[in-house]
């Protein structure tokens, strides 16, 4: 039987979420979104559903999409304390493993580039060419599950927005691990399995077990 651990990457693997919201949030005063939390209301959500759903002007696509490369290329991609060595142990438990995230493939190659251990430590990278829907739709987790050849039920899911909770709990994944690094602990109780405020806690020995 194989078993599954699966990641969205921003707030979760890596610490940009901050810079993220901080220039959505930018985006959003400057085009009159009215939701206060418009930041916070995409996270988890591939360029192109933000675009369909607030942005329906192509200029302003096109103006938004050169401010993205411009940002993403000064942008430096810290992996958050304890996540290389929780994948070796992972890995060394026989665990397959995947990043599913509504960032480009653009992106992971800069990712890479900054961290080129992360590209092997991972049995697949579900991008946001890789699906249709973003989440809270579990295409992706669903996807990477089948890629890595295990059941949804089998997997572990880690995630840090709502959306991405959600998605895991519609793929219906085994458990669903909350990471309080983006929004308070609170807001994500009830919403995931176990909920950690940081990777440094995180080991097989703490997570629900699977049958």
């Amino acid at each position: 039987m194989t078993f599954g651990a699966l990641f969205d990457l921003d707030g979760v693997l890596i610490d940009s979420e901050r810079l993220y919201t901080e220039f959505w949030a930018a985006v959003g005063v400057r085009y009159g979104i009215p939701s206060p939390t418009f930041a916070l209301d995409i996270k988890g959500t591939t360029l192109k559903d933000i675009f369909s759903k607030y942005f329906p002007d192509e200029l302003v696509r096109k103006t938004l999409a050169n401010e993205i490369v411009d940002f993403e290329a000064k942008v430096v991609y810290p992996v958050y304390d304890g996540v290389k060595s929780f994948l070796e142990e992972l890995k060394s438990a026989g665990y397959k493993t995947a990043i599913v995230t509504s960032s480009n493939d653009k992106k992971m190659e800069r990712l890479f580039a900054q961290q080129p251990w992360m590209k092997d430590e991972f049995d697949a990278i579900i991008t946001d060419s890789y699906v249709k829907n973003s989440k809270p739709n579990p295409e992706g987790y669903l996807l990477a599950a089948s890629t890595i050849g295990c059941k949804p039920s089998h997997c572990y899911v880690f995630e840090d927005s709502l959306q991405g909770l959600s998605a895991g709990r519609n793929a219906k994944a085994g458990a669903v691990i909350g990471l309080a690094t983006t929004l308070p602990r609170h807001s994500l109780e009830g919403k995931a399995d176990m909920i950690f405020d940081s990777f440094t806690e995180i080991s097989l020995k703490v997570l629900p077990k699977f049958r």
